[in-house]
């Protein structure tokens, strides 16, 4: 249900409750940038070599930690808890692509058909705050959009894949402002995610937003390790846009949704364990269904495999049998019976395997051979993410933190969906 616009100074003094946290209006305005694949070695290496200025001035002016990203370790999952201040289990996104056991389908995220909480964005929005989101990928606008933009509600979600076609009553912006006169670029290139950053720096200057989510792509991390030349630059690409964000008097907060792992060998050949190969060896065809959770409509940079796979059991198979078996196979970590992966990892039951698999840090887990599309990887060493290992991600906000706050990050595990409480409640900001 969409509130009118909030009037009066005295409604921006009342906080916004979302998933058992309170929210206080934005102060002044404040951006929250998932820096997507951003492992933290990207950030150490910035800030040794001097490659990102201004995101070295965060760290030291600001706040750093090194937090931990919802399992599995993966874009949608992320984003979406990060947006509801939640883990899976309150918002049921927990992957990218799941097995429905009620239809016996597979199903793809690309809407917000499964999300069953509210955002911040969202309740933020309704409460009277100015408030815009903008992806690299739509995939994942129309998740941020629910009760944002749309269906007459007046914010602003858009991404720089569809940005030419949007409209007001569908994202609450036309295409010519969404794209600024700047070309749409490939969804296969840096130059994705410095459109929604320069995006966000235009609905700041315009007055269009006082908080802003910008949610970046991973297509350079997937590719390039820290230090390479490609890394380098749009490492400085990014960094001058986070300065002019700054510059614009704004309060910046930046997570990643995931870290990055080179899955290869040392011949450059990725490092892949066939668990449907496997399965059906062992316990016969057609027993086992392996769900790789990371598909998603944008596979060339990863062949959508990843460290973090769900095995369904379809024939009449032992839970703990397989668990058993798949625990004794080198390269996997952790093999998990349902209720137990849910109870360690915040995960919604409905959507979880009756095994949920992680491999050991630099081992992809796959279904088959010749069911992934490794040629489209042109040679480049696969570098991917979904495990433990990738679990670490930058935790970096631009203004000093209150006192409590500091020692909540002291003596707590961060999340990357507590970014938005720590920019909004626990920094002094501006008056």
């Amino acid at each position: 249900m969409h509130h009118p616009q909030g009037t009066g100074q005295s409604s921006r003094h009342q906080p916004v409750l979302v998933n058992g946290r309170h929210y206080q209006w934005p102060r002044q305005p404040t951006v929250v940038v998932c820096f997507d694949g951003c492992d933290p070695e990207y950030v150490a290496d910035g800030l040794i070599r001097g490659v990102s200025p201004r995101l070295t001035a965060m760290v030291r002016t600001g706040f750093y930690a090194n937090a931990h990203s919802a399992m599995p370790s993966f874009t949608n999952p992320n984003n979406v808890s990060i947006i509801c201040g939640a883990p899976p289990k309150v918002h049921g996104i927990s992957g990218n692509y799941w097995y429905d056991r009620d239809t016996k389908t597979e199903v793809m995220m690309t809407d917000a058909g499964p999300l069953s909480a509210p955002t911040i964005l969202a309740r933020l929005s309704q409460a009277g705050v100015k408030v815009a989101a903008v992806t690299a990928k739509d995939k994942l606008r129309k998740a941020l959009a629910v009760g944002l933009a749309g269906d007459g509600c007046e914010g602003i979600a858009f991404s720089a894949e569809k940005a030419k076609y949007c409209t007001l009553a569908e994202h609450g912006i036309l295409g010519d402002e969404a794209q600024g006169g700047a070309p749409v670029p490939d969804q296969y290139s840096p130059e994705l995610s410095l459109f929604v950053l320069d995006a966000g720096i235009r609905l700041l200057k315009a007055g269009r937003a006082e908080l802003l989510y910008l949610s970046l792509s991973d297509f350079v991390q997937h590719a390039h390790a820290p230090g390479a030349p490609e890394s380098d630059a749009f490492m400085q690409a990014v960094d001058a846009r986070i300065g002019a964000l700054l510059d614009a008097g704004a309060l910046v907060g930046i997570v990643a949704d995931h870290g990055m792992t080179d899955l290869s060998l040392a011949d450059g050949t990725p490092s892949i364990l066939y668990l449907g190969d496997l399965l059906d060896e062992r316990f016969g065809e057609g027993q086992l269904k392996v769900i790789c959770p990371i598909t998603d409509p944008f596979v060339r940079h990863h062949g959508a495999l990843g460290g973090f796979v769900r095995i369904h059991a379809l024939g009449d198979v032992d839970h703990d049998e397989v668990r058993e078996f798949l625990s004794g196979i080198p390269g996997i970590q952790h093999a998990l019976l349902r209720e137990e992966a849910c109870r360690r990892f915040d995960l919604p039951m409905e959507r979880e395997g009756d095994v949920t698999v992680i491999a050991n840090k630099g081992v992809a887990l796959g279904t088959k051979k010749g069911a992934h599309a490794l040629g489209e990887l042109a040679g480049t060493r696969l570098r991917s993410h979904g495990s433990l290992a990738e679990r670490d991600v930058p935790f970096i906000v631009s203004h000093p933190l209150k006192a409590d706050y500091r020692q909540t990050a002291r003596h707590h595990q961060l999340y990357n969906y507590d970014i938005f409480d720590f920019v909004l409640n626990g920094t002094r900001g501006e008056a």
